[in-house]
């Protein structure tokens, strides 16, 4: 950003309204929260987290006027005088002139804090160090989410300062683009139509502004050098080496901090740390040793890539691995422990990918996978994944790199195979990828596909004992896809099986991000319509995940001839539809080709009665239920199984 995109306020008349402090301060205590994620979303990525998340909090607590102000420097709503009579909403927050004063006053500074600094002017406050507020001996810093909201956060470090506010105020304040640009040019941006348009450039995505990534109120809490604060007694001595220490590190190339890459500071010798830490000790598995050994897991995978013997690379990687430092940016699924290793762990992969040099690791339980720019440290990314106890499928494939919409694999040893294959298209057949040194060609993700869902790319991976499907969900490493009754589930290698998955493909993307080890597609039911129109099918999808709970299931429902199944229900960390509950009961309200409304239910074959009560009351004997019923009414279902027990239906 330029330091001509923010000029001054405009000058206020004597006969505009007036907002005074006491209206001020009621507004900013009660949306607080809220007022700091606008600055937090708003402020430049370049000054790391923990810097972030105190500019912040000291933006927003340095808004409040000195005095009465004028509305004049407050945008109006819809083109008219700012009053509660008239505003855009009326009530509440966006009602409140005291709450669009600070909002203002927010969004300016954020945008001023963005600025260079220039040597021919004195900086204003909020281009420094906030002096207020301060926690020392701690690093703050917001949860990590998920990788939609990784992807989101680089998207929005690429824009200017103006387009990150006019994305910002779109989304998180639901502002119209007209209030957009009157909220701009209050706040000093010159070049507001070209805000505007580049934020346009980054997805629409307005719902993830609400996570936890984006919640500088919602911290985790991590020490900084502790080691240093326990030398009072030295403290000139140690002012002087700091004072060494940040000039040879000033002069590094790349940004980096030396031998040790991106990482933070170390704080604790501790000899099973180091020798963790030693690039030296890696484990490093024979190339042939898995062709002797009766495990299929990655405790087998050989060391592969062309940088497996680049010792500061490995030891970035691992330094950066035990304590990353705030410009790393640092994800890992549900359930995902990030702390260092425990002992050395084993080199799966370190080579040159695409732009990046990546590097692979497996400490028993953990993927870890570090990559950075080929031309320096800044900008690298940590990523974690669980994967105890991955054996056969679950250990084929990890991803390497994503670039532009297209994933990479790094395969096992044994895969001997690789293709693309549409799940939707069945009839299309497998499109052969190429392996090299275990690497595939570029595939064309689904997990980062936006829009309506017209085709979902899976891997297809073949060796000695037959052809499995896997799909990426956006975490590293891909999910098994399987058919069939839980308890007896099989591959989804034949025609029957690929056939029977096609209309549910879609349902993968409520899958994404989630921690996702397996999903299985089992049809438990036909149901004959009551217009005399065929039979519908019901199918139960299930995710089982890496951490044993949080298990998501979806009851979907597909007329004869749907392209696609509609979910009728959806439940999570449920025992239904899985190997230890193999029974299920869903219902759906449908109309018929007559325009007659039935309430529809349908239970695994093992159930012996259904019923219903509430908005419309029924029972039938066997797996299915139709009865006439209206438009819009709730029911509750009630299953009766073969040997007594009762299950209710899915909600």
């Amino acid at each position: 950003m330029q330091s001509q995109d923010v000029a001054k306020r405009p000058a206020a008349s004597p006969t505009d309204p007036v907002v005074d402090v006491e209206q001020a301060e009621a507004a900013l205590v009660e949306h607080y929260p809220r007022l700091v994620r606008l600055a937090y979303l708003v402020l430049p990525p370049s000054l790391g987290r923990n810097r972030r998340v105190l500019t912040a909090h000291a933006l927003t607590q340095r808004a409040l006027p000195r005095g009465r102000v004028s509305a004049s420097v407050i945008p109006a709503q819809n083109g008219g005088p700012l009053t509660r009579a008239n505003s855009r909403v009326g009530e509440g927050r966006d009602g409140d002139p005291g709450y669009t004063f600070v909002r203002l006053q927010v969004v300016r500074t954020a945008l001023e804090a963005g600025l260079p600094l220039s040597f021919r002017a004195l900086p204003k406050r909020s281009q420094l160090p906030p002096l207020l507020p301060q926690v020392r001996g701690l690093r703050l810093f917001p949860r990590s989410g998920g990788a939609d909201e990784l992807a989101l956060d680089q998207r929005l470090s690429a824009l200017s300062g103006p387009a990150r506010a006019a994305f910002v105020l779109r989304g998180l304040e639901q502002l119209p683009d007209g209030d957009v640009r009157r909220v701009l040019a209050a706040a000093g941006v010159d070049r507001v139509d070209a805000a505007l348009r580049e934020a346009d450039e980054a997805p629409a995505q307005y719902d993830l502004l609400n996570s936890p990534e984006f919640d500088p109120c919602s911290l985790h809490a991590r020490p900084t050098d502790l080691m240093r604060r326990r030398q009072h007694g030295k403290a000139a001595l140690a002012a002087a080496a700091a004072v060494a220490v940040c000039g040879a590190l000033l002069a590094l190339p790349g940004g980096g901090w030396g031998p040790d890459g991106a990482a933070a500071p170390a704080y604790a010798e501790n000899p099973a740390a180091e020798a963790a830490l030693n690039p030296g000790k890696l484990t490093r598995i024979a190339p042939t040793a898995w062709e002797s050994s009766a495990r299929e897991d990655f405790s087998v995978w050989p060391a592969r890539g062309d940088l497996t013997d680049n010792t500061a690379l490995l030891r970035r990687a691992l330094a950066v691995w035990a304590r990353p430092g705030e410009s790393v940016q640092v994800s890992a699924t549900p359930g995902t422990p990030s702390g260092g290793p425990a002992g050395p762990p084993q080199l799966l992969y370190a080579g040159t990918v695409d732009n990046a040099r990546v590097v692979i690791l497996y400490d028993g339980l953990r993927i870890a996978r570090y990559a950075e720019p080929k031309d320096g440290t800044k900008g690298a990314a940590l990523d974690f994944a669980r994967v105890d106890g991955a054996t056969g499928a679950e250990a084929d494939a990890v991803v390497l790199d994503r670039t532009d919409g297209n994933v990479r694999y790094l395969t096992a040893p044994w895969v001997k195979k690789a293709a693309e294959r549409d799940l939707q298209k069945p009839n299309a057949g497998a499109l052969p990828m190429t392996i090299t040194d275990g690497i595939t060609s570029p595939l064309a993700s689904p997990a980062t596909a936006t829009g309506a869902c017209t085709s979902w790319n899976v891997l297809q991976l073949t060796d000695d004992s037959g052809t499995r499907l896997v799909s990426d969900l956006g975490e590293l490493v891909p999910a098994h896809l399987t058919s069939g009754r839980p308890g007896s589930v099989h591959e989804v290698s034949g025609s029957a099986a690929q056939h029977a998955w096609a209309p549910y493909a879609c349902s993968l993307g409520a899958m994404r991000s989630l921690g996702v080890r397996s999903v299985n597609s089992w049809q438990y039911a036909q149901q004959p319509l009551p217009d005399a129109s065929g039979a519908a099918e019901w199918v139960c999808t299930r995710a089982e995940t890496w951490r044993g709970d949080g298990e998501r299931v979806l009851a979907q429902f597909r007329t004869p001839g749907g392209t696609y199944g509609a979910v009728a229900a959806k439940a999570q960390d449920v025992s239904a539809c899985g190997a230890r509950d193999p029974h299920v009961l869903a219902g759906v309200l449908w109309k018929s080709a007559a325009g007659n409304w039935f309430l529809l239910a349908a239970g695994s074959k093992d159930t012996e009665a259904v019923s219903a009560k509430g908005g419309v009351n029924g029972s039938a004997r066997g797996g299915l239920l139709a009865v006439r019923t209206k438009q819009g009414v709730q029911a509750e279902l009630k299953g009766t199984l073969d040997d007594g027990t009762t299950i209710a239906g899915l909600r």
